[in-house]
């Protein structure tokens, strides 16, 4: 669900924190890094877990990865594009529903196994998430946030797609209340 994920976050993340600087590329590197990160090791490993959702579906994994960031950074500019990839991660959870997942969501403190899917095969599992309707309701939901940022940040010009690529900074404003 990579709309869902990219999409949902950048509204909830510039809208939370109505900064028209932030730096979207790490943004939404954030918003997919678990799915990066567990599914191959999942599809590699399925006979043992049978699930997606791994490591980097825990809290664990967003609080370790905020505290690298701390002490690895300093104030400033950098500090802010690296915490973007924590908040991505931490709002990857969230878009993903995973307090219905305990067991992965507090990941190691309630065991070290993780909730199963319960389908043999990874292709199984696959079949059924793309048979269901909330999957592409969440698809069309971020693509059509993505499209209105694309509009409202004129991203059709060559030169505004540079700067977005560059700088991870789009030019839509941010309406304030």
């Amino acid at each position: 669900m990579l709309l869902w994920h990219v999409g949902l976050t950048t509204a909830f993340v510039r809208y939370a924190f109505r900064d028209e600087h932030m730096d979207l590329r790490f943004l939404a590197l954030g918003a997919i890094l678990p799915d990066v990160i567990d599914t191959p090791i999942g599809v590699a490993v399925w006979q043992t877990w049978q699930t997606p959702r791994l490591w980097s579906h825990s809290l664990a994994f967003g609080a370790l990865l905020m505290t690298v960031v701390l002490l690895v950074t300093r104030r400033g500019r950098r500090r802010k594009q690296w915490m973007l990839v924590a908040v991505g991660v931490l709002m990857h959870l969230a878009l993903d529903g995973m307090w219905s997942y305990p067991e992965t969501l507090w990941w190691p403190f309630l065991g070290w196994t993780f909730f199963s899917t319960g389908f043999a095969t990874f292709s199984s599992y696959a079949y059924s998430v793309l048979q269901d309707p909330l999957v592409w309701a969440g698809e069309a939901v971020g693509l059509v946030y993505l499209v209105v940022l694309w509009r409202r940040s004129d991203l059709s010009d060559a030169t505004a797609r540079e700067v977005l690529l560059t700088t991870g900074r789009v030019s839509a404003p941010i309406e304030r209340r």
